[in-house]
């Protein structure tokens, strides 16, 4: 089969198939397929949204490569982020993971998992789920994809987990989990994907308290 080519634009890139994709998928071969199969649809459960945040605080100074290269080994570090376990972590298990080479090995990031592991049980007491409360900052599709590293959203979140005792969790972090998550569809005009996250996200139920 003859692969179709596209025009690339400065945000677009030819995928494998031809087709265009986003034009930062393009710095890492495996980028294509977490760019394919997650990144911009919604997610509705709760450990999947933890877990998300939880790495988007890990990458906060390295690359996204880095951390999905590592992914695996985070899940199995910290339980799959199954947060009521991680909720149980003490000094010990601090000092394993500081010992772990699989994953980024920072006390900080590391404790504030920990940390935001209880305040996720407190989230949920008070709010009935993860999902419920992340999904009231779901925020319009914007004009210009790709163009803003925060958002009005991503901002009142941030604040608003900060208040709540969250850790690691700024408006870049945030508006980074946002666009992963499906809560803003900022895949680039011409990519794909950006139709197939538009009719995920108008197909979505919504989580509520």
């Amino acid at each position: 089969m003859r692969t179709k080519r596209v025009r690339a634009t400065s945000k677009t890139v030819a995928g494998p198939d031809g087709e265009p994709r986003c034009a930062w998928c393009n710095s890492a071969p495996e980028f294509f397929d977490y760019h394919d199969q997650e990144w911009g649809y919604p997610v509705a459960d709760d450990q999947r949204l933890f877990e998300k945040l939880c790495l988007e605080s890990f990458q906060s100074g390295l690359s996204w490569r880095t951390i999905l290269s590592k992914r695996e080994n985070f899940r199995k570090a910290f339980k799959h982020f199954d947060f009521k376990q991680v909720a149980e972590f003490d000094e010990a298990d601090v000092n394993r993971l500081l010992q772990d080479e699989g994953i980024v090995r920072h006390r900080g990031k590391i404790e504030a998992v920990i940390n935001n592991a209880r305040r996720a049980q407190e989230l949920v007491a008070a709010e009935g789920s993860l999902a419920a409360y992340v999904w009231r900052f779901e925020a319009d599709t914007p004009e210009n994809p790709q163009t803003a590293s925060t958002s009005p959203e991503s901002i009142a979140m941030s604040k608003d987990l900060k208040k709540r005792g969250w850790k690691f969790v700024g408006p870049t972090t945030v508006f980074a989990f946002m666009q992963a998550m499906g809560l803003v569809n900022d895949h680039a005009v011409g990519c794909i994907m950006r139709e197939k996250a538009a009719q995920l996200r108008r197909d979505f139920t919504k989580p509520v308290s």
